[in-house]
């Protein structure tokens, strides 16, 4: 395997314009805290997480996963301290590995047997804390060693085309004979049955069919279409959806049952589930909701506005020399008239006193045209500041570069830097929630392909050096 990588720490703190202090910087680290705050900063401090235990320690799972929906409900267990074994293909392992955006390098090796090759980006973040193996799985030997592996495994997730695993011998029905106890997680595009169920899904095709593209973007007649996510809501929502069915699934076998269970997650009816009033909307009154892009259907003023100038102007990234956007929230009557106070624009709150005449559609126009105009000779960081001594609710759009510099995620841990065994120094994102007791973590970003073929296959299928190595010269494993 080849040395581990490493670079040099790069800061993370952004210069900022002349005179301005970044949001959140008020004070230093524990300055000025009240008692609450102090104990929540002792219960969940992120120093103290690897003396602690893990809730999920003892438990196994297998993932059978690709892409990113399957893969990341397997992570999560992980991240509770499953020990969870990732099985791939032999070799050049699962597709989502070849996935990484165009200007942004690789993570090498991908594996002993092609070391010149990498890992896409694309697979970081799913793969948190897991053992690598690989195997064949529709070849016959491999289904034996499936079967040792699931015998001695608490939970099974698997994203392949339905009845796939079924038809290999693998599947649910012939797995809960060997082990009874096994919780199986289907997750996939449309489920295991109806007239849909044959259709292959990623991401972008449960958010289209699942109705979320419709609600996203600008509208029509603002020369707007249906809009992306830029990254995958329906996979990672989808992959939660997974652990938490498996968790609970865990618990009625634990304390109820003492049987498995076969779980199924549709990708798409997650992201309707989503819609929030959309289906009774339409249900009770033949009203199909509409697009309203960065504004509120609802709520005025409670949008996005473009300022006019970059933060970063003499930034030699192009990326932060790009004008900067900014959220505002003045909805309530007193907001909204302290907004238009310190935009100069008084006259508003006469046009537009009653929140109901405001939310129109007529109105919203009006308003964020003055809203933007004021604001096009302003970075987003002076926009704030004049809004915030007016006590209005504001949040300037960060990017990724933004949000991994600023104190308040620094400090807690959620964003930091993974000294990875294989791969060296990692800008990573941590679990999004503290537990005070057994907290989740994450100890490793990933592996090569392969990489505890030797450890997983000794301890659990008692496979000796030269099996191994047979079965790998055959590229069953």
């Amino acid at each position: 395997m080849a040395a581990k990588r490493t670079r040099k720490r790069k800061p993370l703190t952004l210069p900022l314009p002349s005179g301005e202090r970044r949001r959140g910087e008020g004070r230093r680290v524990g300055q000025g805290e009240g008692d609450f705050e102090r104990y929540c900063r002792q219960t969940f401090n992120p120093a103290a997480v690897f003396g602690k235990p893990e809730v999920l320690k003892g438990y196994r799972v297998l993932s059978c996963t690709q892409y990113i929906l399957g893969p990341s409900c397997a992570a999560y267990l992980g991240e509770l301290g499953a020990e969870v074994i990732k099985i791939e293909l032999p070799r050049r392992g699962e597709p989502m590995r070849h996935s990484t955006p165009g200007n942004e390098g690789f993570l090498y090796p991908l594996s002993r047997w092609v070391p010149q090759s990498g890992t896409g980006l694309g697979f970081f973040g799913a793969n948190f804390n897991e053992y690598f193996i690989s195997m064949d799985f529709h070849r016959p030997e491999a289904r034996e060693l499936i079967y040792k592996l699931a015998a001695k495994a608490d939970i099974m997730v698997e994203n392949y085309r339905p009845g796939t695993f079924d038809r290999w011998g693998i599947g649910y029905r012939q797995l809960r004979e060997i082990n009874p106890r096994l919780i199986y997680v289907w997750t996939g595009g449309f489920g295991g049955w109806g007239p849909g169920r044959v259709r292959a899904s990623y991401d972008i095709l449960g958010q289209a069919q699942g109705g979320a593209f419709s609600i996203t973007g600008q509208p029509e007649e603002m020369g707007g279409s249906p809009s992306k996510h830029t990254i995958w809501l329906a996979d990672y929502w989808g992959g939660m959806m997974g652990a938490l069915h498996a968790l609970s699934a865990l618990y009625w076998r634990d304390n109820v049952s003492g049987q498995g269970t076969f779980l199924e997650y549709s990708q798409v009816h997650g992201v309707s589930r989503q819609l929030e009033y959309a289906l009774p909307l339409y249900g009770r009154h033949g009203i199909i909701r509409e697009r309203w892009g960065n504004w509120d259907t609802q709520l005025c003023v409670h949008g996005i506005i473009k300022c006019g100038k970059s933060s970063y102007p003499k930034s030699d990234n192009p990326q932060e020399q790009e004008e900067g956007y900014i959220l505002i929230s003045a909805y309530e009557d007193g907001d909204f008239a302290r907004l238009t106070k310190a935009i100069g624009q008084e006259k508003l709150v006469r046009l537009y006193k009653s929140h109901d005449v405001r939310v129109r559609p007529e109105s919203q126009r009006e308003i964020y045209a003055a809203l933007e105009a004021w604001a096009k000779d302003k970075t987003k960081e002076q926009v704030a500041q004049i809004l915030d001594r007016a006590r209005i609710i504001t949040q300037p759009v960060w990017n990724a570069k933004e949000v991994a510099s600023h104190p308040h995620w620094r400090d807690r841990g959620s964003i930091f830097w993974l000294d990875d065994p294989t791969y060296g120094d990692l800008l990573s994102q941590g679990p999004a929630y503290k537990m005070s007791d057994t907290p989740p973590r994450v100890k490793w970003a990933l592996k090569p392909i392969g990489a505890d073929n030797e450890f997983i296959y000794s301890k659990l299928c008692g496979l000796s050096a030269e099996e191994l190595k047979r079965l790998e010269a055959e590229e069953i494993i």
